[in-house]
Protein backbone atom coordinates (compact mmCIF):
# COMPACT_ATOMS: atom_id res chain seq x y z
CA UNK A 1 0.00 0.00 0.00
CA UNK A 2 1.37 3.38 -0.98
CA UNK A 3 0.52 6.76 0.57
CA UNK A 4 -0.18 9.98 -1.27
CA UNK A 5 -2.30 13.10 -0.72
CA UNK A 6 -3.10 11.69 2.69
CA UNK A 7 -4.63 8.58 1.12
CA UNK A 8 -3.90 4.86 1.10
CA UNK A 9 -3.33 3.88 -2.54
CA UNK A 10 -3.82 0.13 -3.09
CA UNK A 11 -1.40 -1.63 -5.42
CA UNK A 12 -2.09 -5.31 -4.90
CA UNK A 13 -5.01 -7.64 -4.34
CA UNK A 14 -3.94 -8.05 -0.72
CA UNK A 15 -4.25 -4.28 -0.26
CA UNK A 16 -8.00 -4.31 -1.01
CA UNK A 17 -9.04 -7.82 0.00
CA UNK A 18 -10.84 -7.16 3.28
CA UNK A 19 -14.59 -6.93 4.03
CA UNK A 20 -14.20 -3.24 4.85
CA UNK A 21 -12.61 -2.44 1.50
CA UNK A 22 -14.05 -4.87 -1.06
CA UNK A 23 -17.38 -6.44 -2.03
CA UNK A 24 -18.13 -9.38 -4.30
CA UNK A 25 -20.34 -8.77 -7.33
CA UNK A 26 -21.95 -11.78 -9.00
CA UNK A 27 -22.91 -10.75 -12.50
CA UNK A 28 -25.93 -12.26 -14.35
CA UNK A 29 -25.61 -15.88 -13.23
CA UNK A 30 -29.08 -16.55 -14.61
CA UNK A 31 -30.64 -19.72 -15.95
CA UNK A 32 -31.35 -18.18 -19.36
CA UNK A 33 -27.83 -16.78 -19.73
CA UNK A 34 -25.82 -19.79 -18.58
CA UNK A 35 -27.93 -22.06 -20.76
CA UNK A 36 -26.35 -20.37 -23.80
CA UNK A 37 -22.79 -21.22 -22.74
CA UNK A 38 -21.05 -24.53 -23.33
CA UNK A 39 -19.00 -24.10 -20.15
CA UNK A 40 -21.93 -22.88 -18.06
CA UNK A 41 -21.65 -25.69 -15.47
CA UNK A 42 -17.90 -25.12 -15.03
CA UNK A 43 -18.34 -21.38 -14.62
CA UNK A 44 -21.12 -21.98 -12.11
CA UNK A 45 -18.89 -24.27 -10.06
CA UNK A 46 -16.08 -21.71 -9.89
CA UNK A 47 -18.44 -18.85 -9.06
CA UNK A 48 -19.98 -20.89 -6.25
CA UNK A 49 -16.48 -21.48 -4.87
CA UNK A 50 -15.79 -17.73 -4.76
CA UNK A 51 -19.19 -16.86 -3.32
CA UNK A 52 -18.87 -19.42 -0.54
CA UNK A 53 -15.40 -18.13 0.33
CA UNK A 54 -16.69 -14.55 0.40
CA UNK A 55 -19.49 -15.59 2.73
CA UNK A 56 -17.07 -17.33 5.07
CA UNK A 57 -14.89 -14.22 5.07
CA UNK A 58 -17.78 -11.86 5.83
CA UNK A 59 -17.58 -9.92 2.55
CA UNK A 60 -20.63 -8.09 1.17
CA UNK A 61 -22.15 -10.12 -1.68
CA UNK A 62 -24.32 -8.46 -4.34
CA UNK A 63 -26.00 -10.30 -7.21
CA UNK A 64 -27.07 -8.81 -10.54
CA UNK A 65 -29.80 -10.00 -12.89
CA UNK A 66 -30.49 -8.75 -16.40
CA UNK A 67 -33.84 -8.42 -18.09
CA UNK A 68 -35.00 -6.96 -21.38
CA UNK A 69 -37.96 -4.62 -21.53
CA UNK A 70 -41.21 -5.78 -23.13
CA UNK A 71 -41.37 -4.73 -26.76
CA UNK A 72 -43.87 -1.93 -26.09
CA UNK A 73 -41.30 -0.20 -23.84
CA UNK A 74 -38.28 -0.73 -26.10
CA UNK A 75 -36.93 2.50 -27.53
CA UNK A 76 -34.89 3.09 -30.66
CA UNK A 77 -31.61 1.80 -29.25
CA UNK A 78 -33.16 -1.23 -27.55
CA UNK A 79 -34.99 -2.25 -30.72
CA UNK A 80 -31.90 -1.69 -32.86
CA UNK A 81 -29.82 -3.87 -30.53
CA UNK A 82 -32.49 -6.56 -30.38
CA UNK A 83 -32.69 -6.76 -34.16
CA UNK A 84 -28.90 -6.99 -34.39
CA UNK A 85 -28.57 -9.68 -31.71
CA UNK A 86 -31.46 -11.73 -33.06
CA UNK A 87 -30.42 -11.39 -36.70
CA UNK A 88 -33.74 -9.99 -37.89
CA UNK A 89 -34.49 -6.95 -40.02
CA UNK A 90 -37.81 -5.72 -38.65
CA UNK A 91 -39.25 -4.77 -35.28
CA UNK A 92 -42.10 -7.20 -35.88
CA UNK A 93 -39.65 -10.09 -35.87
CA UNK A 94 -38.10 -9.20 -32.51
CA UNK A 95 -38.87 -11.77 -29.83
CA UNK A 96 -38.72 -10.53 -26.22
CA UNK A 97 -36.17 -12.56 -24.24
CA UNK A 98 -35.05 -12.81 -20.62
CA UNK A 99 -38.25 -11.27 -19.34
CA UNK A 100 -38.81 -10.64 -15.65
CA UNK A 101 -40.53 -13.37 -13.64
CA UNK A 102 -39.77 -16.07 -16.20
CA UNK A 103 -37.66 -19.19 -15.44
CA UNK A 104 -34.73 -17.93 -17.52
CA UNK A 105 -34.57 -14.69 -15.57
CA UNK A 106 -33.89 -16.38 -12.24
CA UNK A 107 -30.43 -17.00 -10.79
CA UNK A 108 -29.25 -20.59 -11.02
CA UNK A 109 -30.27 -22.60 -7.93
CA UNK A 110 -26.67 -22.93 -6.72
CA UNK A 111 -26.42 -19.15 -6.32
CA UNK A 112 -29.55 -18.07 -4.51
CA UNK A 113 -28.89 -15.09 -2.20
CA UNK A 114 -28.88 -15.57 1.55
CA UNK A 115 -29.90 -13.27 4.38
CA UNK A 116 -27.73 -10.15 4.30
CA UNK A 117 -27.28 -10.34 0.51
CA UNK A 118 -29.18 -8.54 -2.23
CA UNK A 119 -30.11 -8.81 -5.91
CA UNK A 120 -30.17 -5.73 -8.15
CA UNK A 121 -32.05 -6.03 -11.44
CA UNK A 122 -30.92 -4.07 -14.48
CA UNK A 123 -31.64 -3.42 -18.14
CA UNK A 124 -28.15 -2.09 -18.87
CA UNK A 125 -24.85 -3.83 -19.48
CA UNK A 126 -22.96 -1.84 -16.85
CA UNK A 127 -23.96 -2.97 -13.38
CA UNK A 128 -23.40 0.62 -12.23
CA UNK A 129 -26.01 2.18 -14.53
CA UNK A 130 -29.61 2.27 -13.36
CA UNK A 131 -28.97 0.31 -10.15
CA UNK A 132 -28.20 1.31 -6.54
CA UNK A 133 -24.85 -0.50 -6.73
CA UNK A 134 -22.56 2.53 -6.59
CA UNK A 135 -24.58 4.18 -3.83
CA UNK A 136 -24.60 0.97 -1.80
CA UNK A 137 -20.84 0.49 -2.02
CA UNK A 138 -20.12 4.13 -1.22
CA UNK A 139 -22.42 4.11 1.78
CA UNK A 140 -20.50 1.10 3.08
CA UNK A 141 -17.22 2.95 2.55
CA UNK A 142 -16.15 0.34 0.00
CA UNK A 143 -13.97 1.39 -2.93
CA UNK A 144 -13.16 -1.96 -4.56
CA UNK A 145 -15.06 -4.99 -5.78
CA UNK A 146 -14.28 -8.45 -7.11
CA UNK A 147 -16.46 -9.58 -9.99
CA UNK A 148 -17.43 -13.05 -11.21
CA UNK A 149 -20.14 -14.24 -13.59
CA UNK A 150 -21.14 -13.90 -17.23
CA UNK A 151 -20.69 -12.62 -19.79
CA UNK A 152 -17.24 -11.06 -19.86
CA UNK A 153 -17.39 -9.56 -23.33
CA UNK A 154 -20.99 -8.32 -23.10
CA UNK A 155 -21.50 -6.99 -19.58
CA UNK A 156 -18.51 -7.41 -17.31
CA UNK A 157 -16.13 -5.41 -19.50
CA UNK A 158 -18.50 -2.39 -19.66
CA UNK A 159 -19.06 -2.68 -15.91
CA UNK A 160 -15.31 -2.56 -15.25
CA UNK A 161 -14.77 0.47 -17.48
CA UNK A 162 -17.75 2.37 -16.10
CA UNK A 163 -16.84 1.64 -12.50
CA UNK A 164 -13.35 3.08 -12.83
CA UNK A 165 -14.86 6.34 -14.09
CA UNK A 166 -16.83 6.32 -10.84
CA UNK A 167 -13.70 5.85 -8.77
CA UNK A 168 -13.96 2.12 -7.95
CA UNK A 169 -11.16 -0.44 -8.24
CA UNK A 170 -12.27 -3.64 -10.01
CA UNK A 171 -10.81 -7.09 -9.34
CA UNK A 172 -11.65 -9.45 -12.21
CA UNK A 173 -11.44 -13.17 -11.48
CA UNK A 174 -10.09 -14.59 -14.74
CA UNK A 175 -11.38 -18.15 -14.36
CA UNK A 176 -14.50 -16.99 -12.53
CA UNK A 177 -15.98 -15.18 -15.54
CA UNK A 178 -17.29 -16.69 -18.75
CA UNK A 179 -18.68 -15.78 -22.13
CA UNK A 180 -19.45 -17.16 -25.54
CA UNK A 181 -17.35 -15.22 -28.05
CA UNK A 182 -13.65 -16.11 -27.82
CA UNK A 183 -12.46 -13.09 -29.80
CA UNK A 184 -14.64 -10.76 -27.72
CA UNK A 185 -13.32 -12.20 -24.48
CA UNK A 186 -9.73 -11.79 -25.62
CA UNK A 187 -10.40 -8.16 -26.55
CA UNK A 188 -11.67 -7.58 -23.02
CA UNK A 189 -8.53 -9.08 -21.44
CA UNK A 190 -6.32 -7.08 -23.80
CA UNK A 191 -8.18 -3.88 -22.90
CA UNK A 192 -7.82 -4.53 -19.17
CA UNK A 193 -4.09 -5.01 -19.64
CA UNK A 194 -3.77 -1.90 -21.81
CA UNK A 195 -5.77 0.35 -19.50
CA UNK A 196 -4.23 -1.01 -16.31
CA UNK A 197 -7.42 -0.09 -14.47
CA UNK A 198 -8.24 -3.51 -13.05
CA UNK A 199 -6.54 -6.13 -10.93
CA UNK A 200 -6.82 -9.53 -12.62
CA UNK A 201 -6.59 -12.61 -10.42
CA UNK A 202 -7.83 -16.21 -10.34
CA UNK A 203 -9.98 -18.35 -8.08
CA UNK A 204 -7.08 -20.15 -6.40
CA UNK A 205 -5.42 -16.86 -5.49
CA UNK A 206 -8.56 -15.06 -4.34
CA UNK A 207 -10.25 -17.73 -2.26
CA UNK A 208 -7.60 -17.99 0.51
CA UNK A 209 -7.53 -14.20 0.82
CA UNK A 210 -11.31 -14.13 1.22
CA UNK A 211 -11.38 -16.98 3.73
CA UNK A 212 -8.67 -15.64 5.99
CA UNK A 213 -11.09 -12.99 7.27
CA UNK A 214 -13.57 -15.59 8.50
Amino acid sequence: MRRGNGLDIPETLEDVCSPERMALIVYDMQVGVLGQLDDGPRITERVVTVVEAARRGGFPVIFLRHFFLPKRLMGAFALRMAMSWQGVDSVEQVVPILQRDTPGFELVPELRPRDGEVVFDKTTMSAFEGTPLAATLRDLGIGAYAIVGVALEIGIAPTVTHSTDLGFLPVVVRDGVGGRDAAGKQRAWDEFAFQGHAIVTDVDTLVPLLEKHG
